[in-house]
Order: structure tokens, then C-alpha cells, then sequence
């Protein structure tokens, strides 16, 4: 049954417990006590937050949403308050820095207390993200004055950032944006364009927003090439020291399928003026930091959600009676075989996409601290981020479906939160990169850029865990990897034949994260102890190897079967 925030808060922690790069990210930060106890306290402290904050925002936003009144947008009554205890008490600032009083803790303990919040209210993790990842630009990107002004404020949430690329037209192909920026004669830029799906592009939580934009200048070239990256803040001071409008406008908010909560704009912005981050022309490249975040917060959010749902389905079907003997009382639900099915398949989808989630946050805080900064170890964290991204973001919206299976007409309800999450976790597939550019990324930027050696790197690590373990718990995982290698090897192949291996590349995706999850599956089945922990996750492991080779030998098939099933597409056209 459902044991509350308190029970996801130490599955999250054994997850944590169970990397092996975990003791090497807590060693090498002695100073900041990362070991199991700091780490109990730090997520038993999420967990009530999101229980008894959030929570009861997420329904009540949700219900209100957001409105457009007199050229603002104004949020839920309910987010101020929530919104002000949040930042009090420092959970936008978990993994921000120190010296622009951040907590400086790493992005795995960040990430730990996100799960718990998106499973609460995912709304408002649409701000917090955002700026989050906004902070990493700036350190990297802005000058020293823009972020001495700018890191403070945002680390104390009285500012906050967006992520604004998308135009019209100019969605993920962004090379076809047609912002422009120019610069003045006296070294000023402004920005002139339009701007769409802007997640809390304007509100009231803050003081003073800033937009992160990709925009041309004359003369820049065509393509991707000729982007630079911008801070356009909403609003500057004039020569009284007066705070002003900065030539950004918001145009409108979307009416949508969920996150009524999360105020998603369109932007305008005339003559704004802006500070152009690091170098002129490199702005796709510069945003990467951003999006790459991006990207790990959606995986995170669509785990969180997920177990949620999970939880709601698991409490249900043990108190909704039917069935049985009918000269008895009715029986439990979850006392049918297909019931336990459905919970079994729910629970272990959760579990392996979790395990993947803390690889590959602790991954990158083992390269960002320097403990493992060889290329291999590089190559890994690249080859997970694509998957993670992908496969969190479908289940999200894919377990909250089946948790209203179980629940049958009462999951339809509002009476359950099983089909807001549903709502608001179908927009995770399509933002930040939707499915099917995940998986062009992985085919043509990790698998045809470097000849198959970031591919390569994974299933050296992967195999080395595997020889530690007993060899029939690791078979199915190392024939999945198998298959994954011979796919591999026909698509490196087929680089002149983009049109067959395009065609396959989703399946490819999707063979490769059974892989991952194969790996992760063997980890939880044979270390994860014999508590009440540690019997989940080795039951959800076990569970998920069961037919994971089946699976896997029709995404084969499906990778390499070209594209010639498509002519019918042809066909239907001109028909």
C-alpha cells in the first residue's frame, strides 16, 4: 500500500545508496557530510515539505489555474505563501552555489528532493527548474557584474529565469529563428522578436524575470551558426533608479491539457535590452548547459509522477473489494492474478527508470567534482542523458493510464489525482526535445559522431557490474546488450541510408534503454537487501527481467526493418 512521502524518501535514498559511484562523490566532499544520516534527514525534510506544501496546492492550482488580467499574469491565490516557505527554506537552492548562498550540495541530492516535489505539485517545479538550470548558463556564460547582480537574487528566489527558444516555425529546428538582436553604438544589445511556450515567461511570484534567448544579429550566417544567447531581463532600472518595463510583453497564456498551474506564455519582446552571454555566434552551443539540465529535471519529474501513480494505483486495489467466491465476502482486488500484473509491471518500470535517474545524476557530479573525468566515464553520462530523458517523459503519462486501469471509474475522477498526472505529464514527451529528437540524438550524435565509441564505453560499464553477479540473474541483461550491439553495428553501417536508420531510430531508443534497464534491473536484484526496501526493489528487478529479451528481440526487428514500410505514407498522400 501507499506508505507516503516518508516511504518514496527512503526508496530514493536506497536507490542513492546503491550506486557504485555514490561513496566516491561523498568521499571526495567530506566538508558537506553526505553519508546516509544527512542524507535521511535532508530527504525526510522534503518529504514533509511536499506532503503538507505542496500537496495541497497542486488540486487547488490546478482547479484555479492561471489568468491573463490587464497585460500580467497572475498565478493560483495559493502558490505566494507556498512559494515564499519554498524559498525560505532553501529548496530552490539545494545544488546552487555556496558563494551566492546556494546550499552547494550535489545535483543527486538536488535531484532527490525534486522527485519528491514533482510527485507533489509538478506545476511549480516548472519555475524552480527553469531557474535552476538558468544559474548554470550564467556561471559559465555571463560576465562577473551580471552575476554578482543576478546569482543572489535568483539563489534566493526573489528572481527568477526562463528557458525562451521556440518561435514559430522555429520549434526544434532552431535554426530558423528569427529573433534579432542588434548592438547599438554604444555597445548595447536589444532584442526584437516573438517567442512561444514559455514556461512562466511572466508572473507574480518574483520580483524581476529574466528570459535566457537565442537571437540573430545582422549579418550573422545562416542556421544554427549564426544564434547568440541573451539575458533579457523584464524590467531595468532608469536613469531615477526606477524599475521599468523592458520592451517585454507577454502576448497571452495558453489555455492547455494540464499544468493549468504552470502559466506557459508567448512572449514579446520590442527593443529589449539585453546582455549578450559568452561569445557572439556560440549561443546554441552555450544553451546546451541549459537544455542538457532541462532534460534531467524532466526525467526526474516523470519519475516522480510516476511512482505517485503507482502508489495510488497499489493503495486502491488493496482496500477496493470485488470478486471471489460468491458465497464469501468480496476479495481485495489485488488478489487477482491480472491486478497483480498491472501492479508488478507499474512497479517495476518504476524502479529500474529510478535506478537510471540516480546513475546518472551521480555520474555527472562525479565529473563536475572531478572524481571521474576521464572520457569514458563521459561517454557514459552522455549515452544515459538521451534515455533517461525519453523513457521518464513516456512513462509518466503511460503509468498514470494504467494506475486508471486499476482504479477503474474511480481513477477517471477528480477524486483521485491519477488523471491530473496523467494531464500534466503529456506535455514531458513533447518539451525539452520530444521522443523522436531523443532518439536522432542518440542515433546520429552518440552512436554515427564517434563510431560507436560512446555506445562502447556503456557496455564496458555495464558488463563489468554484470561479472560481479551471478551469471543466470545476468543473462537476460547481457543478451539485451548483445542485441543492442549487433543493432549497433548495422545502423554504424547504414550512415549513407539516413532515410532506413531514421526510420528505426525510436525502437533503436527504446532498445537501448532496455538495455540500461537491464543493468539497472540486476542491481537492484541482487544488492538490493531484504527489508521492506530492499524486497521492492529486488521483486521490481526480477520482475522486469522476466521478458526483457522478448521485448528487446522485437525492437531489434523494429530498428532494422528500414524504410520501406513507410512507402504506403507515399501512397496515402498522393492518393
Amino acid at each position: 500500500m501507499d506508505r507516503g512521502y516518508g516511504y518514496h524518501a527512503e526508496l530514493i535514498q536506497r536507490h542513492i545508496e546503491l550506486v557504485p559511484g555514490y561513496p566516491g562523490i561523498r568521499d571526495a566532499l567530506p566538508e558537506l557530510d553526505l553519508g546516509e544520516e544527512t542524507l535521511r534527514a535532508i530527504l525526510g525534510a522534503a518529504a514533509e515539505f511536499a506532503e503538507s506544501r505542496l500537496v495541497p496546492i497542486n488540486r487547488a492550482g490546478d482547479l484555479q489555474g492561471c489568468r491573463f488580467e490587464a497585460g500580467r499574469v497572475l498565478t493560483p491565490d495559493c502558490y505566494k505563501n507556498a512559494w515564499e516557505e519554498l524559498t525560505s527554506a532553501g529548496w530552490n537552492s539545494v545544488d546552487q552555489p555556496a558563494n551566492f548562498g546556494g546550499q552547494g550540495l550535489p545535483l543527486f541530492v538536488n535531484t532527490a528532493c525534486r522527485e519528491l516535489f514533482d510527485r507533489a505539485c509538478m506545476a511549480i517545479g516548472m519555475l524552480t527548474g527553469p531557474t535552476r538550470a538558468g544559474t548554470q548558463v550564467l556561471l559559465q556564460f555571463a560576465d562577473p557584474q551580471v552575476q554578482d547582480e543576478w546569482l543572489p537574487q535568483l539563489v534566493a528566489g526573489k528572481w527568477s529565469l526562463t528557458i525562451c527558444i521556440s518561435e514559430a516555425d522555429a520549434g526544434s529546428d532552431v535554426g530558423r529563428i528569427h529573433s534579432q538582436a542588434v548592438q547599438n553604438s554604444e555597445g548595447r544589445w536589444r532584442v526584437t522578436g516573438e517567442k512561444m511556450w514559455t514556461s512562466f515567461g511572466d508572473h507574480d511570484l518574483v520580483e524581476r524575470i529574466g528570459h535566457l534567448l537565442l537571437a540573430r544579429s545582422p549579418g550573422a550566417p545562416p542556421g544554427t551558426a549564426g544564434l547568440s544567447l541573451f539575458l533579457v531581463p523584464n524590467k531595468v532600472k532608469n536613469s531615477s533608479g526606477e524599475w521599468v518595463v523592458n520592451g517585454v510583453i507577454p502576448r497571452r497564456i495558453e489555455e492547455k491539457l494540464g499544468l493549468h498551474g504552470s502559466p506557459t506564455c508567448a512572449m514579446g519582446f520590442e527593443g529589449a535590452e539585453a546582455y549578450l552571454l559568452g561569445r557572439q555566434h556560440r549561443g546554441l552551443s552555450q544553451m546546451f548547459v541549459m537544455i542538457q539540465s532541462m532534460r534531467l529535471m524532466v526525467a526526474t519529474e516523470g519519475v516522480g509522477m510516476s511512482f505517485g501513480a503507482e502508489q495510488a494505483a497499489l493503495s486502491y486495489a488493496a482496500e477496493r473489494k470485488q470478486g471471489g467466491d460468491p458465497s464469501r465476502p468480496p476479495v481485495a482486488i489485488n488478489d487477482h492474478a491480472d491486478i497483480q500484473r498491472q501492479l508488478l509491471a507499474m512497479a517495476g518500470r518504476v524502479e529500474v527508470l529510478r535506478g537510471m535517474l540516480y546513475e546518472l545524476a551521480v555520474r555527472i557530479d562525479l565529473e563536475r567534482h572531478g572524481v571521474a573525468a576521464d572520457e569514458r566515464h563521459a561517454r557514459v553520462t552522455q549515452w544515459l542523458l538521451p534515455i533517461a530523458k525519453a523513457s521518464c517523459a513516456e512513462a509518466a503519462f503511460e503509468i498514470p493510464s494504467a494506475a486508471i486501469q486499476v482504479l477503474g471509474g474511480a481513477g477517471y475522477t477528480r477524486e483521485w489525482p491519477c488523471e491530473q498526472w496523467l494531464r500534466d505529464a503529456r506535455m514531458m514527451s513533447i518539451a525539452e526535445g520530444s521522443t523522436g529528437i531523443q532518439a536522432l540524438d542518440l542515433l546520429h550524435r552518440r552512436l554515427w559522431r564517434d563510431d560507436g565509441e560512446t555506445l562502447a564505453a556503456f557496455i564496458d560499464t555495464a558488463r563489468k557490474e554484470l561479472q560481479g553477479v551471478s551469471a543466470d540473474l545476468a543473462a537476460p541483461a547481457l543478451l539485451v546488450i548483445d542485441r543492442l550491439k549487433r543493432v549497433a553495428q548495422q545502423l554504424l553501417g547504414w550512415r549513407e541510408r539516413s532515410r532506413d536508420a531514421e526510420t528505426g531510430a525510436v525502437a533503436f531508443l527504446q532498445l537501448a534503454f532496455l538495455a540500461v534497464t537491464g543493468w539497472i534491473a540486476v542491481r537492484l536484484a541482487s544488492r538490493a537487501g531484504n527489508d521492506r526496501i530492499g524486497r521492492r526493489l529486488a521483486a521490481a528487478g526480477r520482475y522486469w527481467l522476466s521478458d526483457i529479451d522478448g521485448r528487446a528481440a522485437l525492437l531489434e526487428r523494429d530498428a532494422l526493418a528500414g524504410s520501406a514500410k513507410l512507402d504506403q505514407f507515399h501512397q496515402i498522400l498522393n492518393g
